[in-house]
């Protein structure tokens, strides 16, 4: 199961092996998987670097949480299925519990009559964000001429049609497109296949199921978890491009939350370590509030549960399947396209946003000033945050 030179982990050494990577993944995919590279290849040995790499490039397939999608397939090779889901508690509920907290940070400081000013500038940061993981992602995945118009197409398409349902379509349309222009001959190889099916039957029955009842219930707890599920399985690239899908349906469609709601929970989840999907708990929460306090713990709990549960089922589903899977090229065809198409959204995200926090000359000068200190790497992601905030303080 695990690489052959070392042996069998104890399941209680093993997590506390996900437990200090979860403690020390700030950012986003690509610096959390230098830190899986650290603790679990070159100090545990639990895999090989090219194990870890074959199994970043099946996540990259695969809708939902990159990141937390390689860390739970590595407890998947480890130690089996079981393993598997005690690798997803422990990487996740941390930031989870954290983001849940902080979803009760408005109410907070309204009964000590502070002002919400204090966060008004962890909108501009959060966009500073944004726009460097537009340049981040942009750059590699617009690398010719298809994949740069299908980057423009994904960006104004989003930008004049916010709408929840466009998102999964320009997508898919990429991943078409892709597949109809290329040169490649022999896509679809013929693979002998022997899937699990009972976990494809768990996600699509947890796809319809929670269609049908929102539907039919009109309760906002149960349309909350729809909507983060949904958000699970129809984003590809984990954190950085649920941002947008979750923004115009939250903020602009359904009003949930305020702008700045959104935006300093997004730019909070940055100074947090974890998965950047735990964001999922804290905009579950403010989606709930305004009733009791287990109402938005519970709201909380389900755009935390909603949003991780489709990756899990997805990763339990191909993971045994994979050695042959990655065989078929006309996978990794179909995904430069998904992923331009993607790079186009996070790169209108930055725009629409900056729109939303209004365009002084302060704000500017935020975004400007954490577009600069995360490229030259210079200030850790926290002291961004925490410097942030104190500027809110102090002026």
């Amino acid at each position: 199961m695990n690489n052959s030179n070392t042996m069998a982990p104890s399941t209680s050494a093993f997590l506390k092996d996900i437990f200090i990577c979860s403690l020390g993944a700030f950012g986003g995919p690509e610096a959390h998987y230098s830190v899986f590279t650290e603790q679990l290849v070159i100090k545990k040995k639990y895999l090989t670097e090219e194990d870890l790499v074959e199994l970043m490039a099946l996540c990259a397939f695969l809708p939902g949480p990159s990141s937390t999608q390689t860390i739970v397939a590595i407890g998947h090779k480890t130690g089996g299925p079981l393993l598997a889901l005690l690798t997803m508690l422990v990487w996740a509920l941390p930031a989870l519990t954290i983001m849940t907290t902080l979803s009760f940070l408005y109410q907070f400081l309204n009964t000590q009559n502070i002002s919400t000013d204090v966060l008004r500038f962890i909108g501009p940061m959060a966009v500073g964000f944004i726009i460097l993981a537009s340049y981040r992602i942009g750059k590699k995945v617009a690398f010719d001429r298809l994949t740069f118009v299908l980057l423009l197409f994904g960006g104004i398409t989003t930008y004049f049609i916010r709408a929840a349902w466009i998102f999964p379509l320009v997508l898919l349309l990429g991943g078409l497109a892709s597949l109809l222009i290329t040169r490649e001959k022999n896509l679809w190889s013929k693979v002998k296949l022997d899937p699990p099916y009972p976990y494809l039957a768990l996600f699509l029955f947890f796809t319809f199921g929670s269609l049908l009842a929102a539907a039919f219930f009109q309760n906002e707890l149960v349309s909350l978890f729809e909507r983060f599920y949904r958000y699970g399985y129809l984003v590809f690239g984990g954190g950085q491009v649920v941002i947008p899908v979750m923004y115009t349906e939250l903020v602009d469609v359904y009003s949930l939350m305020t702008s700045q709601q959104f935006l300093t929970g997004y730019g909070l989840v940055q100074g947090i370590p974890g998965p950047m999907f735990s964001f999922s708990a804290y905009a579950g929460g403010m989606a709930a509030q305004g009733g009791t306090f287990l109402h938005q713990i519970t709201g909380a709990v389900a755009g935390g549960i909603g949003i991780f549960l489709p990756g899990l089922l997805l990763i339990y589903f191909v993971y045994p399947m994979w050695e042959k899977l990655k065989l078929i090229k006309g996978f990794r065809v179909a995904l430069k396209g998904v992923a331009a198409v993607a790079g186009g959204l996070i790169a209108v995200a930055a725009v629409i946003l900056t729109q939303q926090n209004g365009v002084s000359l302060e704000n500017l000068i935020v975004t400007l000033v954490t577009v600069i200190l995360l490229y030259t790497k210079k200030v850790p992601v926290p002291l961004i945050v925490a410097g942030v905030v104190l500027a809110g303080f102090i002026l």
